[in-house]
């Protein structure tokens, strides 16, 4: 009898120009792969526990007796769970109850506990004391029960700390908690600064989530032609996120023609005429809900770019290349900002509104405000290694019939950065 080794690294059974396909086969015989959010190189394993470590020592080291977090982007990190998300976006009734030592409690959406028991990092499920309270206008009566829980759990499991932390709830469920003798605290800030630094696993699925995130970039460049909309390339590119394995896109920013000036119009209807620019920003929800930031804009044919076009992209290019080439592991935020691209006068009113941001499970900590913002929006710190953030830039002068959106990710390394996304700029408004 023989015997057939199966390699699942092996790529040779793999058809390239069907993009991304990552093979991992559960079952030769069968031929299985595992799904795209689960690529074979990345230790689901190690991603949870990584993070839930960092998480606890903070929490240890902040005097928390336990947390409760509604945010799901904050649930996701701390145990790797999602349900429903866009749902649970807008409604806060399932949340977690997480002490520095002991067991995780999940309060669930009735009749879907089975979504989430799977994974190690949950030890207990309930049902949630608060949903459709709000819609039912029984918030009042469901924040003492709400808080009779958590209070019994904090006091059984805290260590003998009654501080709780609250990404975020109703003030209700705030002051019921307080009444119940728990000293209650905004800990989003702090969660925030602790997801700053990535983990190894955390950065392959950032890597992951941009190979996605430029193949349906790539798909709307190839789509640009006269009478084609604005909604039909966004849905190309949406199409393209899921196929490629992604979850959603937080934006609708993709524009064309004037839409593309002042920055920030959504995508529309409009139908895209020869010559115009096509703007667009990635804002993508990819592999194991790690996000995907990079900037593009591109021209519709035929012909080639007026020289107004050029010099736009060509400011953009050297805003973001001068940006990425100051950073380095240990340069203060403020640093950064005073030594930052100096933005010409006409295009400062419509500047971008930072330099560069934090990416991790969306746009996070830090952000990096330009200089002459930094007080309104800036704050100190350092840049240190495990961060990632994307570069930005925007060139557009006040009532200009156009402009031009490049951003690039980049990761803080311990000797510099390491460019993340990787999608290629256009010759044609680069060439002399």
């Amino acid at each position: 009898m023989s015997i057939v080794v199966f390699d699942p690294d092996s790529t040779e059974d793999v058809d390239f120009k069907d993009r991304m396909r990552h093979p991992a086969a559960a079952d030769p015989a069968g031929g299985m792969w595992l799904s795209d959010t689960e690529p074979s190189f990345i230790d689901a394993d190690a991603l949870r526990k990584g993070r839930l470590a960092k998480l606890r020592a903070w929490m240890r080291e902040a005097g928390y007796g336990g947390i409760v977090l509604f945010d799901p982007y904050n649930q996701r990190y701390a145990t790797g769970s999602r349900n429903m998300f866009g749902y649970f976006l807008r409604n806060s009734t399932r949340y977690f109850f997480i002490p520095t030592e002991g067991p995780i409690v999940l309060f669930e959406y009735p009749q879907s506990y089975h979504v989430s028991m799977v994974l190690d990092t949950i030890d207990e499920a309930r049902p949630s004391k608060l949903v459709w309270s709000s819609v039912s206008g029984r918030d009042d009566e469901t924040a003492g029960p709400f808080a009779d829980e958590i209070t019994e759990l904090l006091k059984k499991h805290g260590g003998g700390s009654m501080k709780l932390g609250l990404d975020r709830c109703s003030h209700l469920q705030a002051l019921a908690l307080e009444k119940r003798g728990c000293e209650v605290t905004d800990c989003q800030g702090e969660i925030l600064a602790v997801r700053a630094v990535k983990t190894p696993e955390e950065v392959r699925c950032l890597q992951t989530s941009m190979a996605g995130a430029e193949a349906a970039v790539a798909a709307v460049r190839e789509a640009i032609k006269p009478g084609v909309s604005e909604n039909e390339l966004f849905a190309i590119m949406y199409h393209e996120v899921i196929r490629q394995g992604g979850e959603f896109i937080e934006t609708r920013l993709l524009t064309s023609g004037q839409r593309t000036n002042p920055w920030f119009n959504e995508a529309s209807g409009r139908k895209i005429r020869p010559g115009e620019l096509v703007a667009l920003d990635t804002d993508t929800i990819g592999c194991y809900g790690y996000y995907s930031d990079f900037s593009r804009t591109f021209r519709c044919g035929p012909g080639k770019p007026t020289p107004y076009q050029k010099s736009l992209y060509r400011m953009a290019h050297d805003q973001v290349q001068h940006n990425i080439g100051i950073v380095k592991p240990g340069m203060a935020f403020r640093e950064i900002a005073e030594k930052a691209w100096k933005i010409p006068d006409r295009f400062v009113d419509q500047r971008y509104t930072s330099v560069m941001h934090g990416v991790g499970m969306h746009g996070e900590t830090p952000f990096i405000a330009h200089s002459m913002d930094y007080e309104t929006y800036g704050r100190d710190g350092i840049v240190v290694p495990g961060m990632v953030v994307s570069v930005e830039s925007y060139i557009g002068e006040k009532g200009g019939r156009e402009g031009v959106k490049l951003e690039d990710e980049i990761l803080i390394t311990e000797t510099g950065i390491e460019l993340l996304s990787r999608f290629p700029y256009e010759d044609e408004f680069l060439d002399k």
